[in-house]
């Protein structure tokens, strides 16, 4: 009988252990999927901003040695992701194409003047930026005209600004509800097993040495609910980047690799810090409340 008792303590108890991994990797699995969010938000935005770009018109009489000169110095600048020549008669033709018809035999000439489209990095696409890059650019006797739109380049600015604030406050709601969620997950774990805590104590056990098995224990359960939650993870990257390559991709493998980590650091603290201060309950709580 009691063989049969024990047995069946043991089984709730695993029970019991299996859930709380299962609880806290699903709520893990939900803050990753979340970060991925934010880094996909970030290289989007960024992607964007890059695929902005504004064009340095020359004169017709500009040699091609000084324009290549004018274009080296621009790749070498730390703010400049890269440059493109478009010749006089490479304008003709990407004209043509968006017009869909030959407007140099209409004129008789050639009206476009060789241009330099300059992509600029996500951190300088805002109108000040550009400023300066124009200032500077204007310095070479050749430049005719610097052409970019302001209101876009602000408008896409501003956009960003407000996703980036946006997903920043839903961030830190969901994970204070996920806190919330793994903490009273391991406080009713803890409670199964209060009468187990007044045990040791009756028989002099010291409150430190009473916390190091859960403490450890705990934090066993934070890093296999955090491996469980970057399975999950990598199955749901995979699906995403097969079925949706298009779309989406997540080619920043700093930023994941940062991810998992964080993953892993943040399941492993919040039940460790769960589970410290809900033994700590246990250990102040009176006799008579035990029972309730």
């Amino acid at each position: 009988m009691k063989n049969k008792e024990t047995g069946y303590s043991k089984t709730r108890l695993r029970s019991s252990y299996l859930t709380l991994v299962i609880s806290v990797s699903l709520v893990l699995f939900l803050l990753g999927v979340l970060g991925l969010v934010l880094i996909n938000a970030r290289e989007l935005s960024d992607y964007l901003r890059e695929s902005i770009s504004f064009s340095i018109w020359l004169d017709d009489e500009a040699k091609e040695p000084d324009i290549r000169m004018l274009q080296k110095d621009l790749d070498a600048k730390p703010y400049v992701k890269s440059t493109e020549y478009v010749s006089k008669d490479a304008a003709a033709v990407k004209m043509k194409n968006e017009l869909g018809e030959d407007f140099i035999s209409f004129l008789g000439d050639n009206p476009l003047p060789p241009s330099i489209d300059v992509y600029l990095y996500a951190g300088f696409t805002n109108p000040d930026s550009v400023a300066k890059i124009e200032k500077y650019v204007r310095e070479y006797p050749f430049v005719k005209e610097v052409r970019y739109s302001e209101s876009l380049l602000i408008l896409i600015n501003e956009n960003v600004k407000k996703i980036s604030l946006f997903l920043l406050v839903i961030s830190t709601f969901l994970f204070l509800i996920a806190l919330t969620i793994i903490n009273n997950t391991i406080r009713l774990s803890i409670y199964s097993r209060r009468f187990l805590i007044r045990t040791m104590q009756l028989v002099g056990a010291t409150r430190a040495f009473i916390r190091k098995p859960f403490l450890i224990q705990s934090a066993i359960h934070g890093l296999l609910a955090a491996l469980v939650a970057m399975s999950l993870l990598m199955g749901l990257l995979y699906l995403i980047e097969k079925e949706f390559f298009l779309m989406f991709s997540f080619e920043s493998t700093y930023l994941l690799i940062l991810l998992g980590v964080s993953i892993i650091v943040t399941g492993v603290l919040i039940n460790i810090i769960s589970t410290f201060f809900s033994v700590n309950r246990y250990l102040s709580i009176s006799e008579d409340k035990l029972y309730y």
